[in-house]
């Protein structure tokens, strides 16, 4: 019984994370990174990144301690601009953070947060992206409000749901297996590509 006790806290921990913290980085135009402040609470790192963001002209960032994921920027530089950008929302974050490395391995813009929470506390202020993916690992209704929400702020971004099998969001845009990498990067090619059509016409 203990046994089952420790696996499923474990398991908790691995999707829900109790506590987290954020470092606030300024990049320099020599691209060298200085942490200017470590907050631990997502909605301070968010208002700390803008009051930063309004006194330099250098891009800065917002990423997990821990992992190092980014999970806001601002003040994006021009190269980094012309890459097609994709926020994922992640259930789990092990597969959250294959995925986002994966994305960025092929040349994508990638920022990841972990939970429906996060993603609204991050995307309250609009920015430009090119894609959403909304992750597998949580109940169906958890993802259908995420989406739903999603249509309502973003409407012309598309919506990528990866899935367990039997279980996709009818209401995305696409859907395919998580497991299934070479399917879902083909749709992530193909909707990026779309949304560049749809920006020029």
């Amino acid at each position: 019984m203990l046994w089952l006790l420790q696996f499923l806290l474990t398991t908790y921990r691995k999707k829900v994370p109790v506590y987290r913290s954020y470092e606030i980085l300024e990049v320099l135009q020599d691209g060298s990174t200085i942490r200017r402040n470590v907050v631990s609470d997502l909605e301070f790192a968010k208002v700390t990144l803008e009051a930063l963001a309004k006194h330099t002209t250098n891009e800065c960032i917002a990423a997990d301690e821990r992992t190092h994921q980014i999970v806001a920027q601002l003040n994006i530089p021009p190269t980094k601009r012309m890459l097609k950008r994709i926020f994922q929302i992640a259930y789990d974050e092990e597969a959250g953070l294959r995925r986002a490395e994966l994305l960025r391995s092929r040349g994508y813009g990638v920022i990841s947060v972990l939970g429906n929470e996060a993603a609204k506390v991050l995307l309250s202020f609009i920015q430009k992206y090119d894609l959403f993916i909304i992750g597998h690992a949580a109940p169906e209704e958890c993802r259908e409000e995420m989406l739903n929400w999603l249509r309502e702020k973003y409407p012309e971004v598309k919506i990528l749901a990866l899935n367990s099998p039997h279980q996709p969001l009818p209401n995305a845009d696409c859907n395919a297996l998580a497991s299934d990498a070479e399917s879902w990067l083909l749709l992530i090619a193909e909707r990026v590509a779309m949304s560049v059509l749809h920006a020029g016409s």
